[in-house]
């Protein structure tokens, strides 16, 4: 099969003519509304009593693996969207009805995902978290919404369409009796327009029922609307849905830009449009804009319009200064604005080379990624935005540059903050297909996106078994993926994370090659029936290549022996997915793999299996655990140690982490095991003030020792340049005597939406953190409520929605949010220990 691949250089930008700066005029933005509708909505968990059998779409039995066969079994059972002559879908259904009384049902604000707030069942999915959902608990499986909202009659005659950024999952949507659609798609967003179905000059009623019968995936996936939703208004003349497009080349210091904007005319009569285009910098000035001819679009159609300009002297978007400009596009009818929408967008340039990896702005960056699950302690796939960027933020304390949207789209709000931030994404489908449908959401998600200059590659599909090495689902399958990719946004490659068959089936067709762990290759049973990485190096001349998923490394928080009763995993950088010999067909240590890819600078870097623990997966045990142990951070951010072998070698910062903690009561005379994650050249350990011995430090290594056990104070030095440049010190602590709790900012927006994480902790009578303290700690909260508990206990049965949670090896921790402006007071009380109370300003 003919290999097709493109030299991935490219930079988004918008059209316009250069200026020189000038403010933007202060009407921007007044034409197009675009209003949450994420408070007052009412649940009901449940079906309707009279619902039958009406509602029933007849998927393939499970989804979990995307296998071609699931696919075709939906297309042909199943309807792509409900149209127009099944607009009477539940006509006859109590709850779809406008006038229904909803005085028993819940009211609740958005995002929401009900599955978390339910208790842990055994008999529950293992792979989603032991949830009471799924088969078995049909009562648990489905939910309504329904929220009412005023449209003004002047709205009449403009566009107006509803927008669901994600709800898990086949959702049906009402407004005031009148059926929408279906959304089958647990992870992509879609929309309806309402423009036909609205109340103008009176009350709408939006009513959403979810069915969470069925898995996507086999990870925990939550249940409800668990992404925003909006309510968009805008004049009948107006940029389309996900219609721009924006494209450039980087010339010198200069920019040659290109812009796609879809333009579409809701009204029946043909309108005479023109477009006037504005580039404005971060500081809010305009700095080029262009002005498209007034051309005619006739009714009920579309219009693709195409403007190029050169651009002088742009501020390249990066890792360091990830810069961003926004485009407005303001459409004129008649002289007068009809709509207005800006766009965000960053310049730079990105290339796939063979030999060099992957470079920005002409420079190599190694890809320093973790691969990522959506849930999070205390609120399941339910994240808030704030809490989004918080946890991108702790994965940049240890230098991740890159991150995976395993396995599927991600919420648009996530992706802004990685554009912010500076966050390389590799984003991808949830199922790999190739009906109508399959290929509808990749669509959906490719538009959706590609105006994010943090995406650096689309990715088709996650570890197709039964398909990834074969040639007739590689023309079936990868290859029309793979066209549509280079269709809609021919400047980032395709590619798809195979975990083996390289070389094979796919891979002779793929832009750039994902690997899913190098250990299998050249250690397991499979050795020899796919080639290796080096092979494949020299087979695939044209094909870059990464880690699409590497290590697997399992480890549990401040736990130092395997512990199987229980569910918990040593935390030195030893354990493998698998244990015994089977162990060697899957992952492979921190440390394994970083050596291996070091070795092989041809390689783009890599995504680790995973940033987070996540909920579901348990590995490599099953009840009580109810999370995986892949994170480099548990599932509440709080750092495992291996947390600091990455930081010591994806940073600049001194590292120097002594593990385990020193209270082993019971255990004087005994070996211990202390290693040490640093970067300094050398370290030298100390126990009680004598010297156990000073080692160099082998780049991408860690250090070990075997101490006897005494209580008392344990301390490493780390050494620059033959002298003492660093210290740490673990300390044999006392009981616990005193809550602590740390909040990471001190004050928080009152909108409902923000949110504060608090940590809690607990120290002994000399002001010592006590690492092994289990304490059950009960709070209280004022001028705010508690939107989730955790403590990254991956066997902990906890509820996350309550007002108390256990110290988990010291740690525990607190999600607040609040609509209130004025102060918030979190009083954290554990019986025998002191309290401790956060106090935080809410602000308007």
């Amino acid at each position: 099969m003919t290999k097709r691949f493109l030299p991935y250089l490219i930079l988004l930008l918008l059209p316009g003519v250069l200026l020189g700066a000038q403010p933007l005029p202060s009407a921007t933005g007044l034409h197009r509304e675009r209003l949450l509708m994420n408070f007052g909505w009412q649940f009901y968990l449940g079906d309707a009593p009279d619902a039958g059998a009406q509602f029933d779409y007849p998927e393939f039995a499970r989804l979990d693996k995307n296998r071609p066969d699931d696919d075709a079994q939906e297309a042909k059972n199943a309807p792509l969207r409900v149209d127009a002559a099944a607009v009477n879908l539940g006509k006859n259904v109590s709850f779809v009805q406008p006038s229904y009384d909803t005085a028993n049902w819940r009211t609740l604000d958005l995002p929401h995902d009900w599955l978390v707030e339910l208790p842990f069942e055994h008999r529950g999915d293992k792979d989603h978290g032991f949830k009471p959902a799924g088969k078995h608990f049909e009562t648990n499986s489905i939910g309504w919404y329904r929220r009412t909202f005023e449209l003004p009659a002047g709205d009449k005659g403009r566009a107006l369409w509803i927008e669901f950024d994600g709800v898990f999952r086949n959702c049906l949507v009402w407004l005031n009796g009148v059926c929408l659609g279906r959304n089958v798609s647990g992870y992509g967003s879609f929309y309806y327009d309402i423009s036909r179905a609205a109340n103008y000059g009176g009350t709408n009623t939006l009513v959403v029922r979810v069915d969470a019968s069925r898995f996507e995936g086999w990870f925990y996936e939550g249940a409800g609307i668990y992404r925003h939703v909006w309510l968009v208004k805008t004049g009948a003349a107006h940029v389309a849905h996900w219609g721009t497009f924006v494209t450039s080349t980087v010339i010198n210091q200069d920019a040659e830009v290109s812009a796609e904007t879809t333009l579409r005319n809701d009204l029946s009569t043909p309108v005479t449009a023109r477009i006037v285009s504005t580039v404005v910098d971060s500081t809010g000035l305009e700095v080029a804009t262009v002005t498209q001819a007034a051309m005619k679009i006739e009714g009920g159609a579309e219009k693709i319009v195409s403007q190029k300009v050169k651009v002088s002297g742009a501020k390249l978007w990066s890792l360091e200064n990830p810069y961003l400009y926004k485009l407005v596009l303001r459409v004129e009818v008649d002289g007068k604005a009809s709509d207005v929408f800006e766009t965000p967008f960053g310049i730079r340039t990105i290339k796939w080379d063979v030999n060099e990896g992957f470079l920005l702005n002409g420079k190599r960056v190694f890809l320093k990624g973790t691969a990522n699950h959506q849930d999070a302690a205390g609120v399941g796939i339910a994240v808030p935005d704030a809490l989004n960027e918080w946890r991108l933020l702790q994965l940049k304390k240890f230098g991740v540059n890159a991150y995976r949207t395993a396995h599927g789209p991600a919420t648009p709000e996530l992706l802004d903050a990685c554009d912010r931030l500076g966050i390389l994404v590799y984003t991808e489908q949830r199922r790999l297909g190739h009906t109508p449908q399959s290929f509808g959401d990749f669509e959906n998600l490719i538009r959706r996106d590609r105006n994010h200059p943090s995406i650096i590659a689309w990715g088709i599909a996650n570890e197709e078994l039964t398909a990834q090495g074969k040639e007739e689902p590689t023309k079936t399958l990868a290859v029309p993926n793979q066209d549509l990719v280079h269709r809609l946004d021919p400047t980032r490659p395709a590619t798809c994370a195979m975990n083996w068959d390289w070389g094979n089936g796919f891979s002779k067709v793929l832009d750039v090659q994902g690997f899913n762990y190098w250990w299998q290759s050249t250690h397991s049973k499979n050795r020899g029936k796919f080639l290796d990485l080096d092979e494949f190096h020299v087979a695939f001349t044209n094909t870059p290549g990464f880690g699409s998923e590497e290590a697997s490394t399992v480890s549990t928080r401040g736990i130092y022996e395997n512990d199987k009763t229980r569910g918990y995993v040593s935390a030195y950088d030893r354990n493998l997915p698998r244990g015994g010999d089977a162990a060697r067909e899957w992952g492979s240590t921190a440390e394994a793999w970083m050596k291996h890819y070091a070795a092989r600078p041809w390689l783009a870097g890599a995504f680790v299996w995973t940033g987070f623990d996540y909920r579901g997966e348990p590995t490599p045990y099953s009840w009580p655990n109810v999370s995986s142990h892949f994170g480099i951070l548990d599932t509440c951010g709080f750092p495992k140690d291996n947390f600091f072998y990455y930081q010591a070698w994806w940073t600049d910062e001194p590292v120097l982490h002594i593990l385990p903690h020193w209270n082993w009561p019971g255990k004087e005379g005994r070996e211990i095991e202390v290693w040490v994650h640093s970067n300094f050249e050398a370290v030298e350990l100390f126990l009680n003030g004598q010297s156990l011995g000073k080692k160099n430090m082998p780049r991408l290594s860690h250090l070990e020792w075997k101490v006897a056990y005494q209580p008392g104070k344990l301390e490493a030095r780390g050494y620059k340049n033959g002298k003492v440049a660093a210290k740490t010190i673990v300390e044999t602590t006392g009981e616990p005597d005193k809550l602590v709790l740390t909040t990471d900012r001190k004050s928080i927006n009152a909108d409902g939406q923000d949110v504060a994480v608090i940590n809690v902790s607990a120290i002994d009578a000399q002001g010592r953190e006590v690492p092994t303290a289990n304490n059950l700690v009960k709070f209280e909260i004022t001028g705010a409520k508690i939107l989730g508990v955790g403590n990254g206990d991956p066997s902990c049965h906890e509820s996350d929605k309550g007002s108390e949670r256990s110290l988990f090896n010291g740690l525990a921790q607190v999600i607040v949010q609040t609509k209130t402006p004025g102060q918030l007071k979190l009083v954290a009380q554990a019986d025998g220990l002191k309290s401790a109370t956060a106090t935080l300003t809410s602000k308007k």
